[in-house]
């Protein structure tokens, strides 16, 4: 095994790929030099080797990264949006808004436009805690549309993005330049823009349905914990459930400025 003393007298000589192959077994270290750090448990310091680190760093340039510093390096932007009240005509690119009307009214257009037609609906109340106005992760599920409303009305927050579902001839045109991804259920889709991205704000009884394939974040509110009703399919959270981060993609946070 290859000393320390020798890694650094040889080192400005040596490429980057041979110098990082020598100090994988020091892994763990506090020592570095020229902005690596080996990573190692313990070091012995000596003023021998403060006096090379300080001269490779003045004279050379090593810039080795291992993969677990990655993350740590990389920067994130956090992006403010202002919510947008849901009405009907606000939210059409996403769904519909759902508000109350008078009993004994016929079912029509300003109804709920379901489609739970791909396996079996299942309506619950979901109790959640500690959703404070940010997101860095998106959602879509492919197979059905979904409902979400608070129960006693109460102001909540939801991200959304249009969707983004591509069919196969979509996805094998290579003429367009776009990014194409598969999802673990098999469907084809683009991942959503930053630009893209919208926030709601939704009061009173009223409630969301989400168009198939729409990508959303949520529910997010200010209050210590909310309950919500939500329709969707029984088995949608285990085999319908993509999702985006935007902190791994984009390297951006979303913050809701209300």
């Amino acid at each position: 095994m290859a000393s320390y003393s020798a890694v650094l007298h040889y080192a400005p000589t040596l490429g980057p790929t041979l110098l990082k192959r020598i100090l994988q077994p020091f892994k763990r270290c506090r020592f570095e030099f020229s902005g690596y750090c080996c990573n190692r448990c313990s070091f012995p310091s000596s003023p021998y080797l403060l006096s090379k680190q300080k001269e490779l760093s003045t004279k050379h340039t090593i810039k080795i990264k291992m993969e677990s510093d990655t993350s740590a390096s990389t920067s994130t932007k956090a992006v403010k949006l202002k919510p947008i009240d849901a009405t009907p005509d606000s939210f059409k690119e996403f769904g519909q808004v759902i508000e109350a009307s008078p009993d004994g009214d016929v079912f029509g257009p300003q109804d709920a436009q379901l489609d739970l037609t791909q396996g079996i609906p299942r309506f619950y109340i979901m109790h959640i805690k500690d959703r404070p106005l940010k997101f860095s992760t998106i959602t879509h599920h492919a197979s059905v549309t979904q409902c979400l409303g608070s129960i006693g009305a109460r102001v909540w927050y939801l991200g959304v993005s249009k969707p983004s579902i591509l069919d196969s001839d979509n996805g094998d045109d290579k003429s367009d330049k776009i990014i194409v991804r598969t999802s673990k259920s098999g469907h084809l889709y683009e991942p959503p823009k930053v630009d893209d991205v919208r926030v709601f704000r939704i009061a009173g009884p009223k409630f969301l349905k989400l168009n198939r394939g729409t990508w959303h974040a949520g529910p997010l509110f200010k209050d210590p914990q909310m309950d919500f009703y939500n329709l969707e399919l029984s088995n949608t959270n285990v085999v319908d459930h993509t999702t985006h981060s935007f902190i791994k993609d984009n390297g951006v946070v979303f913050v809701i400025d209300d």
